[in-house]
């Protein structure tokens, strides 16, 4: 497996954080899960519009495929307006992935 990182700042002046990820659900997640090898995406940010997206792929040339292909450019140009400065990006092999099964991080506590 490997990881893709996007590092980014949203234009908070010009879009809310909440609206920048809206658009990524609706508009790029889509023609992510399309491409061939796409294995998952974790999209982070801060209260202050610094975001990392790290997405997975099975082989490192799926990773880079959008690149070689020229989609990568094209959605930045396309969705230019909601960044501050334009994304960075490096390319990583995934060594160990480790994630709690959905729900084991929830602390209950009971009354007595």
């Amino acid at each position: 497996m490997f990881a893709r990182t996007t590092l980014l700042e949203i234009d908070t002046l010009r879009t809310s954080i909440d609206a920048a990820v809206e658009v990524f659900r609706t508009e790029v997640l889509p023609m992510l899960e399309a491409q061939p090898g796409f294995a998952g995406v974790y999209v982070m940010s801060t209260s202050a519009g610094k975001g990392m997206l790290v997405s997975f792929w099975d082989t490192a040339e799926q990773a880079d495929s959008s690149e070689a292909a020229g989609w990568y450019s094209d959605v930045l140009a396309r969705y230019a307006t909601l960044f501050r400065s334009p994304p960075g990006r490096e390319h990583y092999e995934v060594h160990l992935a480790e994630v709690a099964p959905r729900g084991s991080h929830v602390i209950t506590t009971e009354s007595t």
